[in-house]
């Protein structure tokens, strides 16, 4: 297939090229060569590359800076959608939109399923809630929800952690927030093969297991022959961020083992295999 990646400049696009690339041809879009909220640009662009397939990770990640600029949060995250979304239908092409743990409000004390109801209680997640309605109008599409991201490409929470600790530097994160951890390579090998077999439809991808945001920050350093000790835990609200986080957000894969799909590797092993490729 020839694949059209949004966003390939981002974290999670380099993972997704670099996943996709093993066995596709893969056209990487960046703000420049594709600007997402230009709707004749970029469908201009799409009508001359004419992928089968367009993977939209191009987005506004920042929680805190969607929150302060709602109205530039919802032009690239929700209008950019749909300018993409347009376009494959224009081309013919399939589409997968990668959406986020963020559609939910961290209420919850057991793991998220595909099929519970959304709430988001920040701006970014409101506006890649709307993302994916607007996914829907897509006849072959795919919604692919992730939570922490880490790996090559681009700076992380883990590498930046790592890169303060071995400056001399705390670390400080929260304390109590508990989600999933994922290697952007390990996610795009699954959103690829799901793809593949041509099981439309929305899934939860992250490595397997739950983890707060201190022990994934604690167990890089170890990892990395830091001192974790350094990796300093307080609660989200002496955090002074604009946006709320969520509490909990681990999410079930329940859509991947109901597919027949195998689920990724345990976070701590793609956490380690990450971790040795870092140069301090």
């Amino acid at each position: 297939m020839k694949i059209a990646i949004t966003g390939a400049a981002g974290l999670f696009g380099h993972g997704l090229a670099t996943a996709f690339s093993t066995r596709h041809q893969v056209i990487p879009l960046t703000h420049g060569s594709a600007d997402i909220t230009n709707a004749r640009l970029f469908e201009a662009a799409m009508q001359e590359i004419h992928p089968d397939l367009i993977v939209h990770s191009a987005a506004i990640p920042d929680l805190d800076i969607c929150e302060a600029d709602p109205d530039r949060a919802f032009l690239v995250n929700y209008q950019g959608t749909c300018n993409v979304a347009n376009a494959a239908n224009r081309i013919g092409a399939g589409l997968v939109h990668i959406s986020t743990d963020a559609v939910f409000d961290g209420k919850k004390q057991s793991p998220y399923v595909e099929t519970d109801p959304t709430a988001p209680i920040t701006v970014y997640g409101r506006s890649k809630l709307q993302a994916e309605q607007a996914a829907n109008s897509v006849e072959r599409h795919w919604i692919i929800r992730v939570s922490v991201l880490f790996g090559p490409g681009k700076t992380n929470f883990v590498d930046k952690g790592l890169r303060k600790i071995a400056a001399g530097e705390d670390y400080k994160v929260a304390s109590d927030q508990m989600g999933n951890a994922t290697l952007t390579t390990d996610a795009g090998l699954k959103i690829m093969e799901v793809v593949e077999a041509g099981r439309c439809g929305l899934y939860h991808v992250a490595n397997q297991g739950t983890c707060s945001r201190l022990e994934l920050a604690r167990a890089a350093a170890e990892l990395a022959g830091l001192n974790p000790a350094k990796v300093i835990g307080v609660p989200d609200a002496q955090m002074h961020r604009k946006a709320p986080r969520l509490k909990y957000s681990v999410l079930e894969m329940a859509a991947l083992k109901t597919g027949g799909f195998s689920l990724p590797r345990p976070w701590q092993e793609a956490l380690a295999e990450y971790v040795h490729t870092i140069k301090l």
